[in-house]
C-alpha cells in the first residue's frame, strides 16, 4: 500500500540521516587531531644531541674531609706568622729588575719566616749539642744513672714521669699518624695535579680550535627543526579542512535534518490529503447508496413491530423508528483546491538533493588537500632559503681568526710548564721518601719508648729489694736510651724536613692561595706596570682593550662568550644574529596571506525551494479540520444495527405466531446483514479519515512557520558556511604558524646557549683557573702544611720526651744506697 511504502521511505530517509551523524563524529574525532596553540604540550620539545662534550673542562670542586680541622688550624698559624698583605713593589721589582730587590724588603715581608727559620736553626745546632754533651756525660756515668738513695717519694714521682712520658708519646703518635696520612694525601694528589696543567692547557687549545666546527654542528643541527616542520607541512592541509569539517557539522547536519523534515512533511500531508479527499467522497457515495435501503428497512421493521400480532414489540418499536442515517459526509469542507495546488509536487528529489549537499560538505577535507598543494610546495621551498640563511651563521662568526693569540700563548704555557712541572715531581718523591723514613724512625723512638716503659714497670713490680739487679728493669732502661739516642742523632734531619716544606709551603698558602682567593692577584695582574711587557696577558690572549684579567674572568664566570671578551675588529652582537623574525619572515608572510576558496555547499536547490513555498501557500492550514472531527462524531447510522437486530432476536422467541416469529428472525438477519456488509466498511473509512486529519490539523498550524524557518536556516547556512570556513581557515594557519614560529625559536634559543655555554663560550678559561687554584691550595697545599705541621709536632715533642726518658732511667735500675 502508498501508506506504507512510504512509511518505509522514511525509515530509510531517518537511517541515513544517523549514518551521516555517525560519519560526522568519527570526522570530529579525526579533525580534533590539531595544534592547539594555548594547550600545554602542545609544541613538542625539539632534542638536540650534544656532540662537544669531550673537550669541555670539568670544573673541580673542594672536597670535604675529615682532616679539614687539622688544615684550618694550619690556615690560623699561617696567618699568624705571615700577616703582612700581599708586597705588591716587591713583586714589581722582582718581575721587572730581578737586580734592585734588597734583602731588606724581602726580610721585612718574610719576617715570620724568618723567625721560624732562626728557630729550626737554634734546634738544629742545639739539640744535636745537647746530645752530644748527654754522650759525654754517659761516658762518665753521670747521666742515666742509678738512684743514690731511695726515698718514700720515689713512687710519686716514677709514676708521674710515666704518666707525662705516656702522654708526650701519646701526642707524637697522633702526630706522625697525621704526618704518614698527610704525606700519602699529598703524594696522591701532587701527580693528577700536576698532569691535570698540561691536560687542561691542552684541552683550552682543543676548546679554541674547535669552535668554528662547534658553530658549523650547531648550524647543521637546523635539520631537527626543518624535518619536524617538514612533517607538520605534510598534514597540514588535511588537518585544516578536519578542522573546518568538525567545526561546522552540527549547523550544517541540522540544517540537512530540518530539511528533511521538511520534505517529509511534504510526502506525508500529500498522502493524507489524498486519503481525506478520497475518504470522504467514499463516505458520501456510501451514505447515498445505504439510505433508500435503509430507509426500507425501517419502514419494514416499524410495520413488523407495530402488528398487534407480535407479542411485547412495543418495547423495541421506539427503536426502530429511529433507524436512520447519522453522518454526512457531503457536508465536509473540500482539500481539493489544496490538492490542485500540491499536483506534481514534489517536483525536485529531495533525499537526492541531501545526499549531495552532505557529500559536497563532507569533501571539505579533500577539497582543503588540493586548494593548499601549491602553498605547502611553496613553504617547503621558504624553508630550504631559511636554512641557506641560518648557513650564514656559521660563515659569520667572527672567532676563527682571533683565537690565534691565545691558543699561542696557551701552547708557550704548556711547553714552558713542562720542565717546572717535571721538577716539581722530582722535588716531591725525594719529600716523600724522605718524609716516609723520618716517621718510620719516629715510630721506632715511640716503639723505644714503650718497650722501656713496659719492660722498666714490670721489672718494679718483680723486684722486692731496691737495691736489688733485675735484668728486665734494666733492658727498659736501655730501651728508653736507645730512643733518646734516636731523637738525638735525628732531631736535626726532622728540623730541616719540617723547614724547608714550612718554607715551601707556607708561602704558597700565604702568597699565592690567600690572595687567589681574595682576588688580590688579579688587581696585581690587572695594575698596569706590574708585569713586565713579555708577560703581557691582556695582550697575549687578545683580550678587548677596555678589559683586564679580573674583568674577564668573571665575564667567562657568568657564561660570555668568547667573541665578547675578545678584541674584534667589530664588534658581534650573538643575539641580534639569531632574531627568529629575520629567517621566518617570508615563511610568516606567505601563511598570512594565503586563501583557499573551498566551494559553496548547496544544501536546496531551488526547484526544492519553490516546492517547499509551494507547500506553505498550499492552504493546509485553511482547511476547516474541526467539521471533520464534529461530523466523525456521528455514528454512520443514528441506532445501533447490532443491537437492533439482538432486540428482534429475542423478540422472535417469546412470540406464540410462527409467521411473526418468522418475520422478526428474517429482519433480524437483515440487520446484521447490512452492519456487516455496508456499515462497518463505512466505519473503518472513517477511522482511516480520523488518522489522517488528526495529522493534518496537527501539521497545519504550524506549516508556514516551520517552512519559513527551514527556508531562512537553509539560507543562512549556506551563505555562512563559506565565511566561516575562510575564519576557521586564518585561525587554523594562524595556530600552525605559532607552532611552527615556536620550533624556531626553541632552535635559536639552543644555538645562543650552546654558543655561550659550550661551543663558543669562555667559561672554560674561568673553570681552568679556578681548577688551579682547588689542585694547588684546597689538594696539595692543604695537605702539605698539614704534613709538615703534624710533623713539626714531632720533632718539637722530642725534647720532653728527651728529658722525661732520661730522667725515668734512673728509676728502673737498682739503687745504690737503700735509706729508710
Amino acid at each position: 500500500p502508498p501508506g506504507s511504502a512510504l512509511a518505509g521511505a522514511m525509515r530509510a530517509a531517518r537511517l541515513l540521516l544517523l549514518l551521516l551523524l555517525l560519519a560526522g563524529a568519527m570526522l570530529r574525532g579525526a579533525g580534533s587531531q590539531q595544534c592547539h596553540p594555548a594547550g600545554p604540550g602542545a609544541v613538542p620539545v625539539l632534542r638536540f644531541t650534544d656532540r662537544h662534550a669531550e673537550i669541555r673542562v670539568p670544573a673541580l670542586h673542594r672536597v670535604p674531609s675529615s682532616l679539614d680541622p687539622l688544615y684550618g688550624l694550619v690556615r690560623r698559624c699561617l696567618d699568624l706568622i705571615q700577616q703582612n698583605p700581599l708586597p705588591t713593589e716587591l713583586l714589581r721589582a722582582a718581575l721587572n729588575d730581578p737586580s734592585s730587590v734588597r734583602t731588606s724588603q724581602v726580610v721585612q715581608y718574610e719576617l715570620g719566616y724568618v723567625v721560624c727559620a732562626a728557630v729550626a736553626l737554634l734546634f738544629t745546632v742545639a739539640v744535636p749539642v745537647a746530645g752530644m754533651c748527654f754522650c759525654y756525660c754517659r761516658s762518665r756515668r753521670r747521666c742515666g744513672g742509678r738512684l743514690r738513695a731511695h726515698r718514700r717519694s720515689l713512687g710519686c714521682r716514677r709514676r708521674c714521669l710515666l704518666a707525662c712520658l705516656s702522654l708526650t708519646s701519646l701526642v707524637i703518635l697522633v702526630s706522625v699518624t697525621c704526618a704518614f696520612v698527610t704525606s700519602q694525601r699529598v703524594k696522591g694528589q701532587m701527580e693528577p695535579g700536576l698532569g691535570a696543567v698540561p691536560s687542561t692547557l691542552r684541552t683550552l687549545r682543543q676548546h679554541l680550535a674547535n669552535v668554528p666546527q662547534g658553530v658549523q654542528m650547531v648550524v647543521d643541527k637546523f635539520e631537527v627543526p626543518r624535518k619536524q616542520i617538514s612533517s607538520d607541512l605534510g598534514g597540514l592541509s588535511r588537518s585544516v579542512g578536519l578542522s573546518i569539517h568538525a567545526q561546522l557539522q552540527a549547523m550544517t547536519y541540522a540544517a540537512l535534518a530540518d530539511l528533511q523534515d521538511r520534505a517529509g512533511d511534504l510526502q506525508t500531508s500529500l498522502h493524507h490529503l489524498q486519503i481525506v479527499h478520497r475518504t470522504a467522497r467514499a463516505l458520501a457515495a456510501a451514505r447515498a447508496e445505504l439510505e433508500p435501503a435503509l430507509r426500507e428497512r425501517r419502514r419494514r421493521v416499524v410495520a413488523l413491530l407495530d402488528d398487534p400480532r407480535c407479542t411485547s414489540c412495543a418495547s423495541a418499536l421506539g427503536r426502530a423508528q429511529g433507524l436512520q442515517l447519522g453522518a454526512d459526509y457531503s457536508k465536509v469542507p473540500s482539500v481539493e483546491k489544496v490538492l490542485k495546488a500540491l499536483a506534481g509536487l514534489p517536483r525536485s528529489d529531495f533525499a537526492e538533493m541531501i545526499r549531495q549537499g552532505n557529500g559536497t560538505f563532507n569533501s571539505i577535507p579533500e577539497l582543503a588537500v588540493e586548494r593548499m598543494a601549491q602553498v605547502i610546495q611553496d613553504l617547503r621551498s621558504d624553508l630550504s632559503r631559511t636554512a641557506e640563511k641560518v648557513q650564514s651563521i656559521a660563515d659569520g662568526f667572527p672567532l676563527p681568526g682571533y683565537t690565534r693569540p691565545a691558543s699561542e700563548a696557551l701552547a708557550e704555557a704548556e711547553q714552558r710548564s713542562r720542565p717546572y712541572l717535571r721538577e716539581a715531581e722530582r722535588f716531591e718523591r725525594y719529600r716523600w721518601i724522605a718524609g716516609t723514613v723520618l716517621c718510620s724512625i719516629i715510630l721506632l723512638i715511640l716503639a723505644c719508648n714503650v718497650t722501656g716503659m713496659a719492660l722498666g714497670a714490670y721489672g718494679l713490680s718483680k723486684r722486692e729489694d731496691p737495691s736489688d739487679y733485675e735484668c728486665r728493669g734494666e733492658a727498659g732502661a736501655k730501651f728508653l736510651l736507645v730512643g733518646v739516642g734516636l731523637a738525638f742523632l735525628f732531631s736535626w734531619l726532622l728540623i730541616l724536613l719540617v723547614f724547608a716544606t714550612f718554607l715551601v709551603g707556607g708561602n704558597i698558602q700565604t702568597l699565592v692561595c690567600r690572595n687567589w682567593v681574595n682576588q688580590e692577584i688579579y688587581k696585581f695582574i690587572d695594575t698596569p706596570g706590574n708585569l713586565p711587557p713579555s708577560m703581557n696577558l691582556t695582550r697575549q690572549l687578545n683580550l678587548r682593550r677596555d678589559s683586564n684579567l679580573s674583568s674577564a674572568y668573571r665575564e667567562c664566570k657568568s657564561g660570555a662568550g668568547l667573541w665578547e671578551v675578545l678584541q674584534l675588529d667589530s664588534s658581534y652582537d650573538l643575539d641580534e644574529h639569531l632574531r627568529t623574525p629575520q629567517y621566518t619572515a617570508d615563511f610568516q608572510k606567505r601563511l598570512g596571506d594565503f586563501t583557499a576558496d573551498l566551494g559553496d555547499v548547496r544544501l536546496l536547490r531551488s526547484e526544492g525551494r519553490q516546492d517547499l513555498e509551494t507547500f506553505a501557500r498550499s492552504g493546509l492550514d485553511e482547511v476547516d479540520y474541526g467539521r471533520f472531527q464534529e461530523e466523525m462524531k456521528n455514528p454512520v447510522v443514528q441506532t445501533s444495527l447490532p443491537g437492533l437486530a439482538r432486540n428482534l432476536e429475542g423478540l422472535q422467541k417469546m412470540q406464540r405466531n410462527s409467521t411473526v416469529a418468522g418475520r422478526l428472525a428474517a429482519e433480524a438477519r437483515a440487520l446484521w446483514h447490512m452492519q456487516n456488509s455496508t456499515v462497518q466498511s463505512q466505519e473503518a473509512l472513517v477511522a482511516k479519515l480520523g488518522e489522517s486529519v488528526q495529522f493534518l490539523s496537527r501539521l497545519a498550524p504550524h506549516l508556514k512557520e516551520r517552512v519559513r524557518r527551514t527556508l531562512a536556516t537553509t539560507a543562512s547556512v549556506e551563505a555562512r558556511l563559506p565565511l566561516q570556513a575562510q575564519q576557521i581557515l586564518r585561525q587554523e594557519l594562524g595556530c600552525f604558524t605559532r607552532k611552527e614560529l615556536r620550533y624556531f625559536t626553541q632552535y635559536f634559543n639552543w644555538v645562543g646557549q650552546t654558543l655561550r655555554e659550550d661551543v663558543a663560550s669562555c667559561q672554560p678559561l674561568a673553570t681552568a683557573l679556578d681548577n688551579g687554584r682547588v689542585i694547588l691550595c684546597d689538594r696539595i697545599a692543604e695537605p702539605w702544611n698539614a704534613f709538615w705541621f703534624s710533623l713539626g709536632c714531632c720533632t718539637f715533642f722530642l725534647i720532653p720526651s728527651i728529658i722525661f726518658a732520661v730522667r725515668l732511667t734512673k728509676h728502673f735500675r737498682p739503687i745504690r744506697n737503700r735509706l729508710m
